[in-house]
C-alpha cells in the first residue's frame, strides 16, 4: 500500500466531444452493428463528458487503455453526454450489435437492467451502480468505491481544517452519492471527532458549475474551510466559491499537479477505468461473468489512494497512512 504523498504530475484527458447518440470505434471506420469477424464488440454508454476531470474522464482513461491493449481483438464504441431519456435507446443500439454492453454512473441502474433483461445474450457491466447492487444472470455490477473514497477525503478535510467546520458537495442524491456523503463524515470522524461535518449538499446535477458553486459558498458561509466533492465538471465551482472564499476542497478522482490551483489541498484518486478494463480483460479471456466486484484498497490491485498538497505536518499524513491500512486490513468497512 504506498503512503499518502506529494503529487506527481497530472495526468492528461484528452477527449473529444461527441453529440446525440454518435457512435465512435477505436478501431476506426466499422461500427459495432457489422457482420461479425471474430472480431469481439465492446459498447460503453458514458452518460456525461469524457473531458469532465472527473469520474467519466478517469473512466475514459481506462477505456483508452483497453483499447490499446486490446487492439485488433476487441472493437471498441462509446457515447458521450447522453441525456438521461435517451440512456435506454443508447443501450438498445449497442446491446443489438456487441458482445459486452457497459455503462457509467448509478444514474443508469434502472436502465440498464431493463436492457439487460430484454438481450440476455448479451453481457452487461454497471460501473459506479449502487454499492449494495445485486448482478443480474448477465449484469455485473463494479463498485469503484467512491464511498472509500470520500471516508479518504472526510479524514483528510478534519485533518486539514482550520476552523474545526468541514463540508460536502454531492452531485445527484443517488444511493451511491448518499453513501458516500455519510462516509465522508465517518472518515472525518475516525481522523478527529472534535470535528463538525456540515450536512451535505446535493447539487442535482453532476455537472452544473453555477449550482455546485452556490451550494460551497453556502458551506463556506456557515464556517466550513475545507470542502469535500463528488462531482464531475460541478467541482470547478467549489474549486470557484474556495477561491472567493479562502477555502479549499479535496480534489478527485483525478489527481492534479500541487499548485496548479491552489484552491485544492489534496485529491482523492478513484480510477474507475480499471473496471472497464476489468470487464474486456476477462472477455478476451473468455471467463467474463456476471458477478459483483469491488474494487478500491482492498482490490488485489488498489485503486483509491489520497494525496495531499503542502503539508508541513507528517502526522497528517501517518493518520491518513493508518486509516488506508485499516481499511486495507477490513478493520473499517465503507459500504
Amino acid at each position: 500500500m504506498a503512503p499518502s504523498r506529494t503529487l506527481l504530475p497530472p495526468v492528461a484527458v484528452a477527449a473529444s466531444v461527441l453529440s446525440g447518440l454518435l457512435l465512435l470505434t477505436a478501431c476506426g471506420g466499422s461500427s459495432a452493428a457489422e457482420d461479425d469477424d471474430g472480431t469481439l464488440k465492446v459498447g460503453v454508454l458514458f452518460p456525461g463528458s469524457l473531458s469532465d476531470d472527473g469520474f467519466m474522464g478517469s473512466a475514459y482513461l481506462g477505456y483508452q487503455r483497453a483499447a490499446k491493449k486490446h487492439a485488433g481483438a476487441v472493437e471498441f464504441s462509446k457515447v458521450e453526454q447522453v441525456a438521461t431519456a435517451d440512456y435506454e435507446k443508447a443501450l438498445v443500439r449497442f446491446a443489438t450489435g456487441s458482445d459486452l454492453v457497459i455503462s457509467l454512473g448509478g444514474q443508469t441502474d434502472a436502465d440498464v437492467r431493463n436492457v439487460a433483461a430484454r438481450f440476455p445474450d448479451v453481457k452487461f457491466a454497471e460501473i459506479g451502480g449502487p454499492a449494495d447492487g445485486k448482478p443480474t444472470a448477465n449484469l455485473s455490477l463494479y463498485d469503484p468505491q467512491q464511498a472509500e473514497a470520500a471516508f479518504l477525503a472526510g479524514a483528510a478535510a478534519a485533518l486539514l481544517t482550520e476552523s474545526g467546520k468541514i463540508g460536502f458537495v454531492g452531485g445527484a442524491e443517488l444511493p451511491a452519492i448518499v453513501n458516500a456523503a455519510g462516509e465522508f463524515g465517518n472518515g472525518a470522524a475516525a481522523a478527529d471527532p472534535a470535528v463538525k461535518v456540515l450536512p451535505p449538499q446535493y447539487v442535482g446535477d453532476f455537472n452544473d458549475v453555477a449550482k455546485a458553486k452556490q451550494s460551497a459558498l453556502a458551506d463556506f458561509g456557515a464556517g466550513a474551510d475545507v470542502l469535500g466533492q463528488v462531482l464531475n465538471l460541478g467541482h470547478k465551482g467549489v474549486a470557484q466559491a474556495a477561491g472567493r472564499r479562502g477555502g479549499s476542497l479535496i480534489g478527485g478522482p483525478i489527481a492534479h499537479e500541487c499548485g496548479s490551483d491552489p484552491a485544492y489541498a489534496g485529491y482523492v484518486e478513484t480510477d474507475t477505468g480499471a473496471e472497464i478494463e476489468y470487464a474486456v480483460d476477462h472477455l478476451v479471456a473468455g471467463d467474463w461473468k456476471a458477478e459483483a466486484v469491488h474494487f478500491g484498497l482492498t482490490f488485489e490491485d488498489p485503486h483509491n489512494d489520497i494525496v495531499l498538497c503542502d503539508t508541513g505536518d507528517p502526522a497528517v499524513a501517518g493518520k491518513l497512512d493508518e486509516l488506508k491500512r485499516k481499511i486495507t486490513a477490513g478493520e473499517i468497512t465503507t459500504r
